[in-house]
């Protein structure tokens, strides 16, 4: 990572001369100089005041410039077959994000199996079917069109009670599947 560089394109977004910079920070201008040439490397210290100065923090700072692909399609999907349920991963690296879209196919008769309770909330659109959902000792029918939503602290699990096979677009928060 050259560090001078992204300090010199923060100083020159922020419309601040070498002079400026170094003023705000109590340092001088030839060392705000050296920096942005990589000449020399400043201590955490300086580092944060420089940022603190330029608006921006550590943690900003040295994110990965590279960008996170935004749109996803049948090949990067990751689907896992079971004998009554079909789930497929609509984002394939969601395991690091906040929340975890799928796409879960349920037979007729079949259910998810019963997932214990832990952290977190879930959320479900019933695109085709009817299902039950269960959660402690609630338990409610939705079909096509209609939705659900439940904190995960009790016992869960969601049952096919159509005529046909029934489909879900299902995101969990934080990631559970």
């Amino acid at each position: 990572m050259e560090i001078g560089l992204k300090i010199k394109e923060l100083r020159l977004k922020n419309q601040l001369t070498q002079e400026e910079l170094a003023d705000r920070c109590e340092l001088t201008k030839g060392y705000i100089s050296q920096l942005e040439n990589d000449l020399t490397s400043p201590s955490i210290t300086t580092l944060k005041d420089i940022l603190q100065a330029l608006g921006s923090s550590l943690t900003d700072f040295f994110a990965s410039d590279e960008e996170e692909k935004l749109t996803f399609g049948e090949d990067d999907y990751f689907v896992k077959q079971g004998e009554d349920t079909t789930v497929t991963w609509l984002v394939p690296t969601a395991q690091k994000n906040a929340m975890e879209p799928i796409r879960m196919e349920i037979s007729v008769g079949a259910s998810t199996e019963k997932d214990l309770p832990h952290e977190g909330q879930e959320f479900g659109y019933v695109l085709d079917g009817e299902v039950r959902v269960t959660v402690g000792k609630r338990s409610e029918k939705a079909k096509k069109g209609e939705s659900f939503y439940y904190r995960a602290d009790k016992a869960h699990y969601i049952e096919n009670t159509g005529k046909c096979k029934a489909v879900i677009l299902w995101l969990s928060c934080p990631p559970n599947f």
